[in-house]
């Protein structure tokens, strides 16, 4: 770790990224970076690879801040600070085997009489709450003077509190000490104290023995499987010499005879075990086998290993900047061997090179970036956001622990909603559709892989059959798949393997605090043969609501040629043709809180037979697909349990966003009873009508 009073951040990025990577640094505590309220840009330049940071500017007047640089591997966590006139402070949580609160200081230089006192009710609110604590800054408190009276209360006030000062040599070049470490509960070892530069005030470099259970798990590491070209061709030759005879996958009356080939595939291999649940006759039983060959054969041609990520250099630096950068260095070794003022200024002079070099040459190669994406919107967006918004996201101490408590989390916010609708009366179904569907058809071959051919690739490395192996073993497997498809169609059942969702969890924004559910987003990964099972079924289904008029025309989401935009359209034409009329309009807009994991499984299978018209063998498959589905949340290479859901669609399904649509089908009628206009996109939903006179608005709320 490292402290320096920066003294302007702005212009010494580079010098400080350098001094950051050749100093072996894993913590950089800055103060007086200067920085405003908002600006983040020059943190892009200085941020090295694989850090954050945290800043903290002054808020109003001009001078001051603060800010800690740290590698993204150490589990920190910004807290709220207090304020205080007389001094800015930063508060950071480190965790490691055990926490440790970091206290980054800054006390302007004018004098201030309330300081003793403010700083003595902070350390008060502070040391209690920690076994170790770290405080450190500048201070500009001249405490190598004896006679200075602030420094004697202000040694005083410390030692009142039992805290170590470590710094006992001058850190300005004037020949004071102003920059102070402080621990309370934890020793350190100071490595060296020496004028870098890059400022009046000098470079502090310290330990505190943070132990290897501060760094995160998941981030050194995390499973991969690399699925290449030869992989592939392994599983193919594989999968041909433990099914040398491919059944006739039409029909599912072949299935007694494909799930003997099946079987006799485990009796031929030693290391193969049959699974458990293999009833012949059953689609769960045919799944677990073929998922069950599948696995051994892709462990063993693609096993998955546990993948460090890979550090990059800095693509824009060149020729130039790394000759520049060598003579900051020559300079440098010059300047500390002779100590003369000349090395010094040469120093100086150098180091403001390599900044101004630095930042032309990473400027051009953004410039070039820029031009050559010009019609990549995402790519445009990737560049722009990293430059005004360089911070990374934070990453978690994964563990099993913490993947159970974020379960729990999910599964609260569900409960809690539920419970605060549970008043309501359950709906009553007075009208049936006039058309019903009762049948899935089979599907050929040639549709099947038209279809696999169209969907995106994934590589989950729980999918047993990830995208890559389905698409390129696709002769070898895909008659095998086939069968499975139109055995789950026909049947009216889903197998189980394909209703468990693996649940990674995300901050909706940068820097977020990962204890508040709504914080955060839900990424749902499913198998992609489920996928493949749902466009199978979803484009049958489309096809009889489509001929039948059924789905909801003001309908913005979940359909071809529509959009936001046509949703805004809509709204705005109808809201500006009563207003051009001289008619006042009354606009409610309704957003559902967590809308698609409120629905209620029976009442949506319910609207599917009566107001869709879905009955027979394929109700049953929607009944099956709804029934006995579970997830789990999974961090890095840990996992929580696999728990239940009661209620809501699959996230991250085909099906998903269509069952919701069908379920909201009786509000539109609902709203047309009233003569009430409305237009929604998912779960926003737009109403408005129009009031004829004033009185009109207070009838309408008393």
């Amino acid at each position: 770790m490292a402290l320096l009073n920066v003294r302007s951040l702005v212009n010494k990025t580079f010098v400080l990224n350098d001094l950051f990577s050749t100093s072996g640094l894993d913590v950089l505590f800055l103060t007086e970076t200067w920085i405003r309220p908002g600006e983040l840009i020059p943190f892009s330049e200085l941020l090295p690879l694989d850090c954050a940071f945290f800043s903290s500017p002054r808020l109003s007047g001009r001078g001051g801040g603060l800010a800690s640089v740290f590698k993204n591997v150490y589990n920190v966590r910004q807290l709220s600070s207090p304020n205080f006139a007389s001094f800015e402070v930063q508060l950071l949580e480190m965790t490691a085997s055990t926490t440790t609160l970091c206290v980054l200081v800054y006390r302007p230089p004018k004098y201030n009489k309330c300081f003793i006192s403010d700083f003595a009710d902070f350390l008060g609110s502070v040391l209690f709450k920690y076994d170790s604590v770290l405080i450190l800054g500048d201070f500009n408190i001249h405490i190598c003077c004896k006679d200075d009276l602030l420094a004697k209360d202000f040694l005083a006030l410390t030692d009142s509190f039992n805290l170590l000062q470590w710094v006992n040599e001058p850190t300005h070049v004037k020949g004071h000490t102003l920059d102070l470490v402080f621990t309370y509960g934890l020793d350190i070892c100071i490595k060296d104290i020496n004028d870098a530069g890059i400022s009046d005030h000098f470079l502090i470099s310290f330990d505190i023995g943070l132990s290897a259970a501060g760094l995160y798990p998941g981030a050194l590491s995390r499973p991969l499987r690399v699925l290449s070209s030869e992989a592939v061709s392994k599983f193919a030759v594989s999968f041909l010499d433990l099914a040398p005879i491919i059944p006739d996958c039409c029909s599912v009356r072949s299935s007694d005879g494909y799930a003997d080939t099946l079987l006799s595939l485990f009796s031929s291999t030693s290391d193969l075990a049959v699974p458990d649940n293999c009833s012949l006759c059953s689609v769960d039983g045919c799944a677990n086998i073929l998922l069950s060959v599948c696995s051994f054969i892709l462990d063993s041609v693609a096993p998955i290993k546990m993948k460090r990520p890979r550090t990059y250099s800095h693509c824009w630096l060149n020729d130039t900047t790394r000759a520049l950068r060598r003579v900051c260095r020559r300079d440098e070794r010059r300047w500390k061997k002779d100590k003369l003022q000349v090395s010094y200024d040469m120093l100086r002079t150098s180091r403001s090179q390599f900044q101004t070099a630095a930042r032309m040459a990473k400027a051009s190669f953004l410039s070039k970036v820029i031009l050559a994406n010009g019609h990549n919107p995402r790519m445009l967006f990737k560049i722009f956001n990293s430059v005004v918004n360089p911070c990374p996201d934070m990453p978690l101490l994964y563990s099993q622990g913490l993947c159970e408590r974020f379960q729990i989390l999910f599964l609260d916010k569900v409960s809690s909603l539920k419970l605060s609708s549970s008043s309501a009366s359950y709906p009553v179904f007075s009208s049936e559709c006039n058309s019903t569907f009762h049948q899935f058809e089979p599907v050929s071959l040639s549709t099947l892989k038209q279809l696999v051919d169209q969907l995106k690739n994934t590589n989950a490395v729980f999918d047993i059959l990830p995208s890559r192996i389905v698409k390129g073993c696709f002769d070898v497997i895909g008659p095998s798949i086939l069968f499975l498809m139109n055995f789950s169609l026909l049947s009216g059942s889903v197998p189980l393997a394909f209703k468990h969702a693996v649940v990674q969890p995300i901050l909706k924004k940068k820097n977020l605090d990962w204890s508040i559910v709504q914080k955060i987003i839900t990424i749902s990964k499913l198998p992609f043969l489920s996928k493949i099972l749902e466009r199978l079924v979803l484009s049958q289904l489309q096809a009889y609501l489509d001929a039948n008029n059924i789905a909801e025309k003001f309908q913005s989401a979940f359909k071809p040629r529509h959009s936001t935009e046509t949703a805004l359209l809509r709204v705005l034409s109808d809201l500006f043709v009563s207003t051009d009329s001289g008619r006042s309009v009354v606009l409610v807009l309704l957003d559902l809180s967590s809308a698609f994991d409120m629905v209620d499984h029976n009442i949506l299978l319910l609207r599917l037979e009566h107001t869709v018209g879905i009955r027979g063998t394929a109700l049953n498959w929607f009944k099956s697909y709804l029934a006995d589905r579970s997830f789990s949340v999974n961090l890095g290479n840990f996992s929580s349990s696999s728990v239940t859901v009661r209620c809501g669609v699959p996230q991250g399904s085909v099906l998903g966003p269509i069952l919701f649509s069908l379920y909201l089908l009786p509000l539109g009628a609902i709203f047309e009873k009233y003569n009430i206009a409305f237009h929604c996109y998912a779960d926003d939903i737009q109403i408005y009508f129009e009031i004829t006179d004033d009185l009109g608005v207070f009838s309408l709320f008393s």
